[in-house]
């Protein structure tokens, strides 16, 4: 039996990322920093629930005790991330972006991100088909913002892109250093979540399409990669 651990799993693509796998199946652990929503998710999935601030140690810590007195794990999906927006509701543009704004994304999507994988990398490395999906974005992709043809090259955001971007080159480190594992980044699509005041062109079931499917990759699948869900995106 796989057991997944899915961070910012309480809604959105989180969710729908758990409810998928639940019907393949897995074992899945809801970690959310707010308990009462995380505990209520869980229970309307049939998951279990652990409290997980990925911006916080201890939370961390505790979380990857919890699970290892369970039993272990065998899949992590990195998914919990913010964006930060302007008090006008608007996007943080380059002219507009502070320090603090950029520290508060880099602190959940890159450095939470860093700091739940390593907690749980001893778990994962005791499973027999050990797997991590950090999702990424499209707009990770320098060379796509940087194209004025491509979608992407609109968009003024600059601190979620380069959390993203960073997230893009964790994993190529970590694929490259634990050759045994499959770690790949993945491009959900714009998704309607909160993320984007569901702004989205797509549901959250099309979004998590390319979360399950590299989820559910046995040891021989594809490993140091960046998928949407048809097929491998240009770094």
């Amino acid at each position: 039996m796989t057991t997944t651990l899915i961070t910012g799993a309480n809604k959105g693509l989180g969710f729908e990322t758990a409810r998928r796998l639940l019907a393949q199946g897995h074992t899945v652990y809801v970690g959310s920093r707010d308990a009462g929503r995380g505990r209520e998710a869980a229970a309307r999935l049939g998951a279990r629930f652990v409290q997980l601030d990925v911006t916080d140690d201890a939370s961390v810590e505790a979380a990857a005790k919890s699970v290892a007195a369970d039993g272990g794990l065998d899949v992590l999906v990195n998914n919990a991330g913010i964006e930060e927006y302007a008090p006008d509701g608007g996007i943080v543009g380059a002219a507009e972006l502070t320090a603090d704004v950029m520290r508060t994304v880099l602190e959940t999507n890159v450095v939470g991100l860093v700091r739940v994988t390593h907690a749980f990398l001893p778990l994962l490395e005791r499973s027999a088909a050990p797997v991590v999906v950090n999702v990424s974005s499209g707009l990770a992709s320098v060379a796509s913002v940087a194209d004025p043809s491509h979608r992407t090259h609109g968009y003024p955001g600059v601190a979620y892109p380069a959390s993203k971007a960073a997230v893009n080159m964790v994993t190529v480190q970590f694929a490259k250093a634990f050759p045994a594992m499959r770690i790949n980044a993945v491009e959900p699509g714009h998704t309607a979540t909160d993320l984007n005041r569901n702004a989205g062109r797509q549901t959250v079931e099309q979004g998590a399409e390319v979360i399950v499917q590299l989820a559910s990759i046995g040891p021989d699948g594809p490993t140091c990669g960046y998928f949407d869900a048809r097929g491998p995106l240009t770094w």
